[in-house]
């Protein structure tokens, strides 16, 4: 068997193949969105503990396995934390840009749905959160290839809701509701994304806002 070239040059991105990637992420909600609110309920179930040291990581790496253990196993995609977007990464020795959360096409793995999570220690403690959204999914720095992706607020006081209120004001777009038959606290906002130029990345974005409650979370803080 002849060795593999590992070493191939990228191709460049073909317009049609953007096209193609927005047919193949129609209505995420339902693709992809429910698979992470049955992995929260199933972390809430088990109540494992989490390293108060690093929050953020830790519950995204909690959340992880339990995406994949809701899986059927015939998805077109795999879950991944900590998974690197090399399309918009710069120049070495510049490190590329890491999801906490992300969905990966297996039919090309440059198409990466990402889930971008922020503790939120209140409702309003929301200036990180608006950062990712602003200067990461809006440069299309994040998501580069896909017309949507995620902000997602691990909440440790106040309520879901009025964290969703506060999304609002904070990025100074309405939160829609995705159906009107939606309990969970999940919102959708609507933005034009600033494109680089030849570049044939989407300019319409969809960001969906979740809100996953930790109240009262238990926090291992490590050895002592």
């Amino acid at each position: 068997m002849s060795a593999m070239d590992w070493r191939k040059p990228l191709q460049p991105i073909d317009p049609a193949f953007v096209v193609q990637v927005a047919t193949w992420l129609n209505r995420p909600d339902e693709k992809l969105l429910n698979l992470v609110w049955a992995a929260y309920d199933q972390l809430i179930h088990d109540q494992p503990s989490i390293d108060g040291r690093d929050l953020e990581r830790s519950i995204s790496q909690l959340l992880e396995p339990r995406v994949r253990d809701a899986m059927s196993g015939f998805e077109p995609f795999y879950v991944q934390h900590g998974t690197f977007e090399r399309e918009t990464m710069a120049k070495p020795p510049a490190q590329p840009p890491e999801y906490d959360l992300a969905f990966v096409w297996r039919a090309d793995e440059r198409v990466i749905w990402p889930l971008e999570a922020k503790v939120l220690e209140t409702p309003g403690r929301l200036a990180d959160y608006d950062h990712d959204l602003r200067f990461e999914f809006l440069t299309c720095r994040y998501a580069p290839f896909t017309a949507s992706g995620a902000m997602v607020g691990y909440l440790l006081s106040g309520t879901a809701e009025e964290a969703l209120q506060r999304i609002a004001v904070k990025i100074g777009t309405a939160l829609e509701k995705i159906s009107d038959k939606d309990i969970r606290p999940q919102r959708i906002s609507q933005h034009a994304r600033q494109v680089p130029k030849d570049k044939p990345y989407p300019a319409d974005f969809t960001c969906y806002h979740l809100v996953l409650e930790f109240t009262g979370l238990r926090r291992d803080q490590g050895p002592q």
